[in-house]
């Protein structure tokens, strides 16, 4: 009786490690977006303050380059990690 406790309760450990870890390792992709998507608009900024330009084309284009890119980051992670 004791014996089943435990592997119950080692079970449930174990299992909240997993879901911690999951929880985890999917929070710090969305930091990672966040960065990449940053980095780039950053890029466009820059180059459209050194070009003086109106319109921020450069911003837009990069930052549209960010977000894309993150998404390719993170279905190639998902792939990865479910395999």
């Amino acid at each position: 009786m004791a014996d089943e406790k435990s592997n119950s309760t080692d079970q449930n450990q174990s299992s909240g490690k997993k879901a911690l870890n999951s929880y985890a390792y999917y929070t710090s992709m969305g930091f990672q977006m966040i960065a990449v998507i940053g980095v780039f608009a950053f890029i466009g900024y820059k180059i459209d303050e050194g070009q003086a330009s109106k319109t921020p084309l450069f911003t837009a284009f990069f930052s549209l380059a960010g977000v894309f890119i993150s998404l390719y980051l993170v279905i190639r992670s998902v792939k990865k990690n479910k395999s």
